[in-house]
């Protein structure tokens, strides 16, 4: 079974219960774990009473799965034999995912040297001889199951560290962790809230794996007698009395190797159907282009921002490696302004303004010049120094709505989070608050809307939600990502409206990055145009639409169906 991804990247989520074998699996080892606690009760006969004289019987009415070669109760057996073979196999299970996950988590998130340590680490256990050392440990350990099976969690964790570690590094990169980052979430929030949910579908697979496998061992050490002092019986110690009476009663191997069986078929089946109720996640990216000669700037950088000023990007210079890909870029957005960034796919506009967030790509650095959020210089800031800023003076609007919202919460569970890291409001004001700002993007039924998952909202009204969340922390600055390119023409105009009433009304500064002139013109004030990471011309809208300088503006203005038409 697999989890099928809709077609506009949304995440289709299910139920373990619509899934009948996870059901019957799940109860069968909830069965078989209660059976085996309640032992003491459960069992017909004492674990090691003999009666030689019933030795190797068949089931009957006294002895439902018969009796071994020294006439002792299978069943018995089989009860008091599961608790320290699920109880080793439970010791190794939280060894592997506790030391998985923590390790892999912290190698996604910190990398650098700490990664490569960790990843060294996880190459060591992955290549050392397991039973090997399983056996090595036994015999330091008297022949203890409990450190054999903790050993067996350590050896066993490389691979999970492995899984988990690019998970991490896959959400990261997602564009609702980046909107996240955006509200004012702080590291150890994120990594809590967005991060670690996004690995239970690949823990739940490895852990289902890993606990078969683990049965698997700790029944072949119990059948060789290790781990467990005979008489004391597990179910590998039962199974090997069973192979040396195999000629004489048959039926002893199918009760001991069918219930280690099924119960490894079973914990498989749950694990497929926990992963089911986790999301698939995806993503993209594009390219960059040649160099062109810049446009003059207008001021000299390293100058003060002027008074009023909301963003003063100053001669911004964006480097990946050695090839520079934004360069000499620099412009000021005042109060009530709308600003429109227009360019082509692979201009420089979305990497300049992921630069004045703070969230280039991890390859990326600014090599040149200065980013001032009011009189805060914010130029090379980590996530620290734009504490503040993020969430509370600065909002962010993203192009896909679908993936800037986290499929795994509700609305509410989202909008109310940001809340709670971007005001100051009491706990019992934030779900009132949160009506509010549905209530003013115009989404109708708004106490309804907090209650859906982003899967069960339209293009249109997750958009509306993405800018409730954007305006949660009552910025002044909004900065707009291609907001209308995912979104129909009708759509489209209610989107803008919306960001003209919001304008209008709270006196934003929004900085509208696009590529669509025909929106340009419908809503901006004024106009840079970038090519090839350099701005080639700017002005008013009305302006540069009237009397376009740039032969690549003039270019763009042709290739616009509505506009050639206009004029």
């Amino acid at each position: 079974m697999t989890v099928a991804p809709i077609s506009d990247g949304r995440v289709r989520t299910g139920r373990i219960r619509t899934n009948g074998l996870a059901v019957g699996a799940l109860a069968f080892v909830a069965l078989v774990v209660l059976a085996v606690a309640l032992a003491p009760v459960l069992s017909p006969y004492g674990v090691n009473k003999q009666d030689l004289v019933r030795a190797l019987e068949g089931p009957s009415a006294s002895h439902v799965l018969g009796t071994d070669s020294l006439g002792r109760d299978v069943l018995s057996r089989l009860l008091w034999g599961g608790q320290p073979t699920l109880l080793g196999v439970l010791v190794a299970l939280i060894v592997f995912v506790v030391v998985g996950v923590v390790l892999g988590v912290l190698a996604g998130t910190l990398g650098g040297w700490f990664d490569a340590l960790v990843s060294g680490i996880a190459d060591i256990l992955m290549s050392l001889p397991g039973v090997v050392l399983i056996f090595a440990v036994l015999a330091i350990f008297n022949q203890e199951l409990t450190p054999a099976m903790i050993a067996l969690g350590l050896l066993g964790s490389g691979s999970l560290i492995r899984v988990v570690r690019a998970t991490v590094i896959g959400v990261r990169e997602e564009l609702f962790v980046s909107a996240a980052i955006v509200s004012g979430l702080g590291p150890v929030r994120l990594m809590a809230r967005h991060i670690l949910p996004a690995t239970f579908a690949p823990v739940i697979i490895q852990a289902s794996l890993f606990a078969g496998a683990a049965l698997a061992v700790q029944s072949g050490l119990g059948f060789l007698s290790l781990g467990v002092h005979p008489p004391d019986p597990t179910w590998g110690s039962i199974v090997g009395e069973a192979a040396a009476n195999l000629a004489k009663a048959p039926w002893l191997l199918f009760v001991s190797g069918g219930t280690i069986t099924l119960v490894s078929l079973a914990l498989a089946l749950v694990g497929d159907g926990l992963r089911d109720v986790s999301a698939a996640r995806r993503r993209s990216d594009g390219g960059a282009r040649t160099p062109v000669r810049p446009v003059a700037a207008t001021r000299p950088a390293g100058a003060p921002a002027q008074e009023g000023v909301v963003l003063s990007v100053q001669q911004l210079e964006i480097s990946f490696g050695e090839r520079v890909v934004v360069r000499g870029v620099s412009f000021d957005l005042r109060p009530g302004e709308i600003l429109g960034l227009v360019g082509e796919s692979g201009s420089g506009k979305t990497i300049s303004t992921l630069a004045t967030l703070g969230l280039l790509p991890a390859n990326a650095s600014i090599t040149g010049g200065r980013i001032l959020i009011g009189s805060d210089d914010v130029t090379g800031a980590d996530d620290r120094g734009f504490e503040g800023i993020r969430g509370r003076r600065v909002g962010l609007i993203s192009q896909e709505p679908m993936v800037a919202l986290d499929p795994l919460f509700t609305v509410g569970s989202q909008l109310m989070e940001v809340l709670r890291y971007s005001t100051s409001l009491p706990a019992s004001q934030r779900r009132g608050r949160a009506i509010e700002l549905l209530t003013r993007v115009h989404l109708p039924d708004p106490a309804g809307v907090l209650r859906k998952f982003p899967h069960e909202l339209s293009g249109g009204m997750a958009q509306r939600v993405a800018i409730a969340v954007a305006l949660a922390g009552d910025p002044e600055l909004l900065i707009a990502d291609e907001p209308t390119t995912a979104l129909d023409v009708t759509v489209q105009a209610g989107i803008l409206d919306l960001l003209r009433e919001l304008r209008a009304e709270r006196n934003l500064a929004v900085l509208f990055v696009t590529h669509d002139l025909a929106v340009v013109a419908d809503i901006c004030d004024r106009v840079i145009v970038m090519q090839n990471g350099a701005i080639v011309e700017s002005g008013s809208a009305e302006e540069l639409f009237a009397n376009p300088q740039a032969a690549y503006t003039r270019e763009l203005l042709a290739s616009t169906p509505s506009l050639v038409r206009a004029s």
